[in-house]
């Protein structure tokens, strides 16, 4: 029988993940407690209402794609005291809440971590900074999609690139909510039922093309291995997919109201060990 590996969620966009034990699904189809923040650039808008959903994509702020070194980064939120604490190489960068005074910590703190890397150009182009955090620290509200879906995928299809790499490849890497195990390699992309997930029932919607964050070492921030080209090359795909997009079934994924999902009803609680069932 199929089961959760392991779960995770991104407090803030971009940045490394946390792992959980579980998650809680909300009705608009969101994890509560993803992606609540994100480091914007200065003239980057608020994320934006598409069909009554925010919609923020990852081009608008820091994020793998375009700064891999982000990886190296461990980052700890305490979700009731609303408090952040980012580690590298196992020193504290900086630890501070969401009042102004630890906003600007933490703006000043990530800006000097950026200009220290190989990412320092990217950052200095004209209109980046400075960095501003936004969001409550509550409201999952930075999606790359107007529809804030669950993500997952099966550990297999990461060991499949793998094999195809000569290397171990981190599931991680994909930034999937979910992660499956006891599946066939690929097993996602023919999923067209529902999937259930413990107690939560999902309705597939949409495979997940990946980018460049895929090829950063999720330890190193170092760009080690070449995802995408794989999956388009000896992998024989006509585009670089890995992973579902789910949402709970009927209309659950619709409008959340009020900017956000902070006041969105919880669904149901997904764990690591639950069993899951592809219909």
């Amino acid at each position: 029988m199929p089961r959760v590996k392991a779960l995770f969620r991104h407090p803030v966009k971009g940045f490394t993940a946390e792992r959980c034990t579980s998650l809680d699904v909300q009705a608009d189809g969101r994890i509560a407690g993803d992606r609540v923040l994100a480091f914007r650039f200065a003239d980057a808008a608020e994320p934006e209402e598409r069909d009554g959903l925010d919609y923020w994509p990852k081009s608008k702020g820091l994020a793998l794609q375009d700064f891999p070194s982000l990886a190296a980064l461990r980052l700890a939120y305490d979700h009731e005291a609303l408090r952040v604490r980012i580690t590298h190489r196992h020193a504290v960068l900086v630890e501070a809440g969401l009042d102004r005074t630890g906003r600007a910590a933490l703006e000043e703190a990530l800006t000097a971590f950026v200009l220290a890397t190989p990412d320092a150009r990217r950052l200095q182009r004209t209109g980046r900074l400075p960095l501003v955090l936004v969001g409550d620290g509550i409201a999952a509200r930075f999606q790359d999609r107007p529809r804030g879906f669950v993500t997952a995928h099966p550990a297999e299809s990461a060991a499949a690139i793998g094999a195809a790499l000569g290397k171990e490849v981190d599931d991680r890497r994909f930034r999937s909510n979910v992660v499956i195990e006891g599946l066939p390699a690929w097993d996602e992309l023919a999923w067209s039922g529902e999937v259930r997930i413990g107690e939560v029932r999902f309705t597939p919607q949409q495979l997940l093309v990946r980018c460049l964050a895929t090829h950063a070492n999720p330890d190193t921030g170092v760009r080690d291995a070449k995802v995408l080209t794989t999956l388009t090359g000896a992998l024989g795909q006509p585009e670089p997919v890995l992973g579902c997009a789910l949402l709970p079934p009927g209309d659950s994924g619709g409008r959340v109201g009020d900017h956000g999902s902070a006041d969105s009803p919880v669904l149901g609680t997904i764990r690591v060990g639950d069993e899951v069932v592809i219909a």
